[in-house]
C-alpha cells in the first residue's frame, strides 16, 4: 500500500505532538514551586456561608486552613487583625492594624490543617463595615524573626450595634 502525501503528513504531524508530549510528560519538574496558602472557611470548617452582620463586641466562631508546600517543615503563624479597605494587606506589605490573636503551628512538607478559631469583633462606633484579616506569616531561622508570606484572607462585615 502507497500513502499519499496527506496521509504522510497526518501522521508525521501526530507523531510530532506524541513525542513532544512524550518530552514534556518526561522533562517536567519533580518538585513544582514550593508554596503556602491560607483559606478562610465558615463555622463548620466549609466554604461558603458565612455570617454578613456580626454584633459589635462579640465572638465570631470560624475556620482557618492553612498548606504547606515548600519541600520542608514549617514554623507558621496566622494572626487576626480588623481592617478597613485602606488598611487591608498586600502581597509585599502585611495590615498595619494592631495584631489581636495569633495561632502558632509547624507543618511538615505536603502537610495541610484546619482549625477553628473565635476571634473578638470590637470596632469604634463610628465604623459599620470592617475586613477580618487573618495573615499567614513563616519563621526564618536565618533571619531570626517572623516573615510575612505576602499570604492573607479576609471577609467583609457588617458590624451591628
Amino acid at each position: 500500500m502507497i500513502l499519499d502525501e496527506e496521509v504522510f503528513a497526518v501522521i508525521l504531524a501526530v507523531s510530532i505532538i506524541a513525542s513532544a508530549l512524550g518530552i514534556a510528560l518526561t522533562l517536567r519538574p519533580l518538585n513544582p514551586e514550593p508554596f503556602t496558602a491560607i483559606g478562610l472557611l465558615n463555622e463548620d470548617c466549609r466554604i461558603g456561608e458565612y455570617p454578613k452582620t456580626v454584633l459589635n463586641g462579640s465572638m465570631l466562631k470560624l475556620c482557618i486552613y492553612v498548606v504547606n508546600y515548600l519541600g520542608e517543615p514549617a514554623y507558621l503563624k496566622v494572626v487576626y487583625k480588623i481592617a478597613t479597605n485602606t488598611t487591608l494587606p498586600n502581597t509585599t506589605r502585611p495590615s498595619p492594624q494592631p495584631v489581636i490573636m495569633e495561632w502558632r503551628l509547624v507543618l511538615n512538607n505536603n502537610e495541610e490543617k484546619e482549625f477553628k478559631v473565635s476571634v473578638p469583633v470590637h470596632m469604634l462606633s463610628n465604623v459599620t463595615r470592617a475586613a477580618l484579616v487573618f495573615e499567614l506569616w513563616q519563621y526564618s531561622n536565618a533571619k531570626g524573626d517572623w516573615v510575612y508570606t505576602g499570604r492573607w484572607v479576609h471577609l467583609y462585615i457588617n458590624v451591628g450595634v
